[in-house]
């Protein structure tokens, strides 16, 4: 995946098409904090966004490591992929679990860009990411369900046509196993709009269109339930691997961003009429942010390989996950102690680049879980939480 000559054609039409939307397009949104509505719609024209579906329902029926590839790119040209990334990873559950119906009525339309599915209702402001604890509740009733509750950190709720909505549909305390009980939706938001569903924005330090979101009676057509009710948890497993392995993806795009700035930088900048990339105090940092970023690039090859194969990836694409967010903040820490005082200039763009890849260390799902996930499941370690 990360070879220059896998998925070439794809990387340089990448490339070319994020050529049209220089640093200043970028710079102006993060000022204005507002939604790249102008970039998303050129990479859905392309088809970038519909990679991951099937040539049937419009798309292009290419793998994962091929959207990987296109989310590596966007980074790795300076650009920011968080306002368009969850289509993709969202299809998964979707692709796998998601009824012929549902995918003939949704899929042709997200493939067009006439429905914007980029919505992941999951995370509770009193969950957090123990996501069997999540309290809003679907309550069947006759051919619909009625959702109440609360979602936090939904990006992209104001930018996205179709949620796909985590619900309990037992109480928790009904269950012999915490992750039985939760279904998985696929919820129309213009509609749930005018009947209960309210949207806040949430500003952050980066510019990520993140919101709040409330449920008050929403209906759902019980015909929007994906799969077997009750057996949502493991519906959104496929669709968190992919998560972590697209958003790995992105890191590595970062990392060779923040490698490749600092290496010109190192060699244009002259001090004491040298240039400071002769001093092995620039060099040696520069060098080890490389060869973390491509080791890390080989973790995330693997759990990709592993995910389009259909082989159980959960441990691989934690690992993806956790050690290229490491990379890239390796290396925009790198970058910035490179370019010295003018790195906190706005129009060098390391700033940016620097509090959106912070941002991976925390999101989709922290440092400090791959960790304890590891812990106990790979290495047989007690159970800590």
């Amino acid at each position: 995946m990360f070879d220059p000559h896998d998925h070439k054609e794809i990387r340089e039409a990448v490339r070319k098409l994020c050529e049209r939307f220089p640093a200043p397009y970028w710079r102006k949104h993060d000022a204005e904090r507002s939604y790249p509505s102008e970039f998303v719609a050129e990479l859905t024209r392309a088809g970038y966004l519909a990679v991951l579906i099937p040539e049937e329902y419009g798309g292009s029926g290419l793998s994962l490591s091929a959207a990987a590839a296109v989310l590596e790119e966007i980074q790795r040209a300076g650009c920011n992929g968080a306002g368009c990334h969850a289509q993709m990873y969202v299809m998964g559950t979707i692709l796998r679990h998601g009824s012929a119906e549902q995918k003939q009525r949704y899929l042709p339309g997200v493939a067009s860009g006439d429905l914007r599915l980029q919505a992941f209702g999951v995370t509770e402001p009193t969950s957090g990411t123990d996501t069997t604890a999540l309290r809003t509740f679907a309550r069947r009733e006759g051919d619909h369900y009625i959702v109440n509750g609360q979602k936090i950190w939904t990006s992209r709720a104001e930018h996205s046509d179709l949620m796909l909505l985590l619900a309990r549909t037992t109480p928790r305390e009904e269950v012999t196993k915490k992750t039985d009980g939760l279904s998985v939706f696929i919820l129309d938001m213009r509609q749930a709009q005018k009947v209960g569903l309210t949207i806040r924005p949430i500003r952050t330090m980066m510019n990520h269109a993140t919101t709040e979101v409330f449920f008050d009676d929403v209906k759902v057509p019980a015909e929007n339930l994906i799969g077997e009710e009750g057996k949502g948890f493991r519906y959104i497993l496929d669709g968190m691997n992919a998560e972590r392995i697209l958003i790995a993806a992105e890191c590595i795009g970062d990392a060779r961003w923040f490698i490749k700035k600092a290496t010109d930088y190192a060699n244009e900048r002259k001090v004491f009429g040298r240039p400071i990339g002769q001093n092995q105090g620039i060099q040696f940092p520069i060098a080890k942010a490389y060869a973390q970023s491509e080791a890390a690039a080989l973790m995330v090859e693997r759990a990709a390989q592993m995910y389009d194969g259909k082989i159980p990836c959960g441990k691989e694409a934690n690992m993806a996950k956790l050690l290229a967010a490491d990379a890239s903040w390796a290396a925009a820490d790198m970058c910035l102690q490179t370019h010295g005082g003018f790195g906190f200039a706005e129009e060098y763009d390391i700033e940016r680049k620097f509090r959106e890849t912070r941002l991976y260390q925390i999101a989709p799902i922290s440092t400090n879980l791959i960790y304890a996930y590891l812990s106990e499941h790979v290495l047989g370690l007690p159970r800590s939480y």
